[in-house]
């Protein structure tokens, strides 16, 4: 049971973190499919920040220096989608695709480059990134993530701010007719996803091994977060709910050896595809209620009416 909650909350949070991103990029209208490449860059940023720094580095210090980093990366890596979404009006899920298949390729080119070798490989220590609480190793990112969770909340629906992006996410010509600039909160709520993405990409890396091959990239996540959260309808605390739903399916491939499910004889790759698998049949079945943002997907014109 320890390591169902372990597996589970380690998984939500990454899940959680990356569905709250696509959240703040939505609400603004801009549909950010290239959080699996920001994951990604973000993840590679802040494992580089990890094994460069030397042995002695406080273990504060080398938490706090990875995430930034892997939150700034994420946020320039962002920068690109909304630059094509926002000013060069492009189709937005084409250029998010796009960004998801370079994030790969370049993660790939800068790893062989910082070993010297042709291995996408990388090493490092993740003991500063561990705590234990009554036999339970948790990451850092499970208190970071939830304190991310009720920021998340109070800046979407109890701040003017909040209130201006979703109002350039359902309606960007009545929001322009008022004042607010429809193009300046999009990019805020894209950077956003950018920061969050690139954070959860860090908290899918680090926590669970100490070595990461970035041929795989993040291994689909980043997809399985924009079904989190479109389950859990563009909101803060549905996402939640929705994140530790997916996670528990996401957690038993790691389990599976060492709990009664082992009896049942099957390979790890079933355990493994039940999340894709559950994400698919329940948004079969309710994506047809779902509540997206208005005008998500659409490139604002002001000479629109």
């Amino acid at each position: 049971m320890l390591l169902l909650i372990k597996y589970t909350l380690l998984y939500g949070i990454v899940l959680m973190l990356v569905a709250l991103g696509g959240m703040f990029s939505e609400h603004s209208g801009v549909i950010n499919i290239a959080l699996e490449g920001i994951m990604v860059i973000g993840g590679l940023a802040g494992v580089l920040v990890v094994a460069a720094l030397p042995a002695g580095t406080s273990p504060a210090i080398l938490v706090a220096l990875a995430i930034l980093v892997a939150a700034a990366a994420g946020m320039v890596y962002a920068l690109l989608l909304a630059f094509a979404s926002i000013h060069l009006k492009a189709d937005q899920t084409v250029g998010g695709t796009a960004l998801n298949m370079l994030a790969t390729a370049i993660a790939i080119i800068l790893a062989k480059n910082f070993n010297g070798s042709t291995s996408a490989k990388i090493s490092y220590t993740n003991k500063a990134f561990l705590f234990n609480i009554g036999g339970l190793e948790l990451s850092v990112f499970i208190p970071l993530g939830l304190v991310l969770l009720i920021v998340s909340y109070v800046v979407m629906y109890k701040t003017r701010f909040g209130l201006r992006l979703r109002a350039c996410g359902e309606h960007p010509q009545a929001a322009n007719s008022v004042g607010i600039s429809v193009y300046t909160m999009r990019y805020c709520g894209v950077l956003i996803s950018g920061l969050l993405g690139g954070i959860g990409g860090l908290a899918y890396v680090i926590p669970s091994v100490q070595t990461w091959n970035f041929e795989v990239g993040v291994a689909g996540t980043g997809f399985l977060a924009l079904a989190v959260m479109i389950f859990g309808q563009w909101k803060p605390i549905n996402i939640f709910g929705a994140a530790m739903f997916f996670a528990v399916f996401k957690s038993l491939a790691n389990i599976a050896d060492s709990t009664i499910l082992a009896q049942l004889g099957w390979s790890n790759n079933i355990y493994n595809m039940m999340p894709f698998i559950a994400s698919m049949v329940i948004l079969a079945f309710t994506s047809k209620n779902s509540m997206a943002p208005k005008a998500e997907g659409i490139p604002y014109d002001k000479s629109s009416r």
